[in-house]
């Protein structure tokens, strides 16, 4: 008798089209494994990835608005979620691995720093070696999690994570869906956190925008996803030429408009401060990291362990450390 995975493993070769990856036919992991008996390598990335650390630290992290007051407001991980979401949509709709789809759009944004973008740039600018979170994502599930061993995630997974900004070459079609499922999911969620938190209102949202995408969330993201769905053929993973142009133009004024925004962003310069004020401690004092991360300082020096423990902060997390090391507390005399 078969066992689940091998019957779910057959099963694919009728649901998935000639486009998408099978699982039996992955690349591998990087170190071997013996197969689960039940669910196919690419429903095992899901798991560890949803299992793992790093995931429920996203919870904790700014997706656009630093410490915003409200509990509707969107974190790293709902914009995960809705990625996820999205892209598995897409990715039934195009007869595609919606496993694999999960595993990218899951694992995608893993390496993100503490105050999203703005701790981004600051490690950035101070790491000598240079930091973008889509490289840190892919070191999280390599080498970061469980205990320096990694999750050991297969080929595809590792691949549509690396690649989930800029895209390459040869990425799957599933890690293409990720990526413009993740470039729809933010522009969206962004403007309606927006709006949510007066940055600007309703009427403020260009005519063009209105009229071509809809007036509400729910209608934007359906007009993208539904012209990706019909307009994806032959393997080519796209919108229309029209809406890529309606795409390039509200992407512009999210840029513009929101990104940039002083009501939205009046926190962000001190973001700088906290980051390298902790870097610099850490990398002139290795021996105060974790035992994790001292065990990266001695292989791959200091800088690197300094940037990989930031880089895992939560927000709250790393003001707890910048409080503890750099602002005195009150004492009393007895």
């Amino acid at each position: 008798m078969p066992c689940p995975r091998e019957e779910r493993e057959a099963l694919e070769h009728s649901m998935i089209g000639p486009y998408g990856i099978l699982a039996d036919a992955s690349r591998g992991r990087r170190i071997p494994e013996e197969e689960c008996s039940i669910r196919t390598c690419f429903q095992r990335d899901v798991d560890r990835i949803t299992h793992s650390k790093s995931f429920r630290r996203l919870k904790h992290k700014t997706q656009v608005f630093l410490q915003p007051e409200g509990d509707h407001y969107r974190t790293r991980l709902t914009h995960t979620l809705e990625v996820t979401r999205l892209a598995r949509t897409v990715a039934r709709a195009l007869r595609l691995n919606e496993d694999l789809v999960e595993a990218i759009a899951l694992g995608h944004d893993l390496g993100h720093t503490p105050f999203g973008h703005a701790g981004e740039r600051a490690l950035n600018r101070i790491y000598g070696k240079g930091f973008k979170h889509y490289e840190q994502s892919l070191r999280v599930v390599d080498i970061l999690e469980r205990d320096g061993r990694g999750l050991n995630l297969c080929y595809e997974t590792r691949l549509g994570i690396l690649n989930h900004t800029h895209g390459a070459p040869d990425d799957t079609r599933e890690a293409t869906v990720v990526r413009l499922s993740d470039r729809v999911a933010y522009i969206n969620h962004d403007l309606d956190d927006s709006i949510r938190a007066g940055i600007i209102t309703e009427y403020d949202v260009p005519a063009r925008i209105r009229e071509e995408c809809g007036t509400k969330n729910s209608e934007r993201i359906n007009t993208f996803v539904t012209d990706l769905i019909c307009n994806s053929r032959d393997g080519v993973i796209a919108f229309s030429e029209a809406m890529e142009d309606t795409f390039q133009f509200f992407h512009a004024y999210m840029y513009s408009d929101i990104y940039v925004n002083p009501k939205a962003k009046s926190e962000e310069k001190k973001v700088d401060g906290v980051i390298e004020s902790l870097y610099r401690y850490y990398v002139s004092d290795p021996g105060a990291l974790p035992e994790d991360y001292a065990a990266i300082a001695l292989l791959d020096g200091p800088e690197r362990a300094a940037c990989d423990y930031i880089s895992g902060m939560t927000d709250g997390y790393a003001m707890e450390k910048y409080s503890e090391l750099f602002i005195p507390f009150a004492w009393t005399v007895k």
